[in-house]
């Protein structure tokens, strides 16, 4: 994918234009901008709209627009330079948030909505539109430990969420990337550490603040806007409302933590997986279980080169009451029949949040060119590394990850909330296909799209937040249950009937 870069025409152009002290676009670029979708069949006039506007503002022409588009991206492969809005609101206050939507309503523009920029498709980028940018919402507002309810902005990250909560000896089922925000994360569903026991993030909101394509600010909650609490719990992108305020209901922090770690030989992996998958309802849920197909560490490559330089891993976190407790949950890992043939273990090893954290950033790093397709799965754990295991060692790229995490106990899959997230299943996974270089964009985007093609048969559905809607938008649909997909397509008919938000599919080519 070619770099986000300007043309020549619109440098010069905008070169003229600061020369000039004016705002100026250059009549062969504006033609050349409203064919790429930067621009609508006029010039936007936000010169009202300036006035009011506490936050920044940037149009094509502003030499910060681009940065403001792209700059925060955490996929690079998701700087297209083919979709691109009109108008970038980087906001700082509910009145920022309330002036935009009345000025795109009262211009037809559609609207789209940016949180930490985390997603890997990127659907906050459309083109033209306005873009509501919420970066600056960046503060955990209050925290009542009599009460277990914290209130928080949108751009708080799940490692800065754990760590104001872990120092008051309460917690909350973030997600498990650290720098991923609660925006997305919650509107998603919020795949958790410790759902076994806890739910997902979504099940532990009590209430959302939130400004609707009216422009209007309220609370939804069980009580009061029911049709909005319900779909801003889980619409992901396709939500018609901007949510700036989250109060959740928070939990004790666990007493003992602990993690078990096995590396075994990537070609024992289908085995490995015959035992851990029955293995796991025999677990209390309080464990998360996943088996990982990836590069070997470096002090295992000499041993793994046979299977050009992969190994299957297994891992065990426990969110236990104590030490025995937690010794206990994972003890059933060290039965396996080919423990034996371990490479490396380590058994029940204490550890916080801020470690599990360290550990997944390790697994999932920032700026790279990824390719990810998040799938659940009703089909033996075997199945899918069967599927699998011979595409996955002919892999090139270092840094991707297959890995399904099997959920635990006997209540599984878990019964479904009364939200728009509705997708579930046994398992919960796919690849994460990550590189360094534009120069094999190809080859793996051509080896992603061979893993899911033979994953397909055995998938249920996907998590909207961690799948390519923009590539396949039938992802989207996907991602929910029918009557679920079709209650959100109702809801936004009936509070957005302008079609201010841009929907899952607009503006996308």
């Amino acid at each position: 994918m070619a770099e986000c870069k300007l043309s020549r025409r619109l440098f010069i152009a905008r070169g003229l234009a600061a020369a000039a002290g004016s705002v100026f676009i250059a009549p062969g670029v504006y033609a050349e901008l409203i064919a790429k979708g930067l621009y609508g069949k006029k010039e936007l006039d936000i010169t009202t709209l300036k006035k009011s506007f506490k936050g920044e503002l940037f149009t094509p022409k502003d030499e910060g627009f681009n940065s403001a588009v792209y700059g925060e991206l955490w996929n690079k492969l998701a700087v297209n330079p083919k979709r691109a809005p009109q108008l970038v609101a980087k906001v700082t206050n509910d009145d920022d948030v309330i002036a935009v939507i009345k000025f795109a309503k009262e211009n037809q523009l559609k609207v789209a909505v940016r949180g930490g920029g985390h997603n890997w498709c990127a659907p906050s980028i459309r083109s033209s539109g306005v873009m509501i940018d919420l970066s600056n919402l960046t503060k955990v507002i209050s925290i009542d430990p009599e009460k277990r309810i914290a209130v928080t902005e949108p751009i708080v990250s799940n490692r800065d969420m754990q760590a104001a909560l872990n120092a008051k000896g309460l917690s909350y089922p973030t997600g498990h990337c650290p720098p991923v925000k609660m925006s997305g994360y919650l509107l998603s569903g919020g795949m958790a550490w410790n759902q076994g026991t806890w739910g997902p993030g979504v099940g532990s909101i009590e209430a959302i603040e939130m400004v609707t394509s009216d422009g209007e600010l309220i609370t939804a909650s069980k009580d009061q806007n029911q049709d909005y609490f319900w779909a801003a719990r889980g619409a992901g992108p396709g939500l018609f409302a901007v949510c700036l305020r989250y109060h959740l209901r928070l939990y004790p922090l666990p007493q003992y933590i602990a993690a078990s770690v096995y590396y075994y030989p990537y070609d024992k992996i289908v085995e490995i997986a015959e035992w851990l998958g029955p293995l796991a309802s025999a677990l209390p849920s309080s464990v998360e279980l996943s088996l990982f197909a990836v590069q070997a560490p470096a002090d295992l490559a000499e041993k793994c080169i046979v299977n050009n330089g992969k190994v299957a891993l297994v891992t065990g976190t426990v969110f236990a009451d104590s030490e025995e407790q937690a010794k206990t949950a994972l003890a059933p890992l060290n039965d396996c029949p080919l423990i034996a043939q371990c490479l490396q273990k380590t058994i029940a090893e204490k550890t916080d949040f801020e470690k599990l954290f360290d550990a997944s950033g390790a697994l999932w790093p920032g700026d790279l060119r990824c390719r990810v397709d998040a799938l659940f799965s009703n089909a033996k754990l075997a199945d899918l590394f069967k599927a699998t295991k011979d595409h996955f060692q002919k892999l090139e790229s270092p840094k991707t990850v297959l890995m399904f995490a099997i959920f635990t106990g006997k209540n599984v899959p878990a019964p479904l909330l009364d939200t728009a997230f509705s997708m579930s299943g046994k398992l919960y996974g796919g690849p994460w296909t990550m590189w360094d270089n534009e120069s094999d964009d190809a080859k793996n985007q051509a080896w992603h799209e061979e893993c899911m093609k033979l994953l397909t048969p055995l998938v249920v559905g996907h998590y909207v937040s961690e799948t390519n809607t923009v590539g396949h938008p039938e992802y989207a649909k996907a991602s929910y249950r029918a009557e679920n997909w079709a209650r959100l397509e109702q809801l936004r008919k009936k509070h957005d009937p302008h079609g201010v938000f841009f929907s899952y599919f607009d503006g996308l080519s």
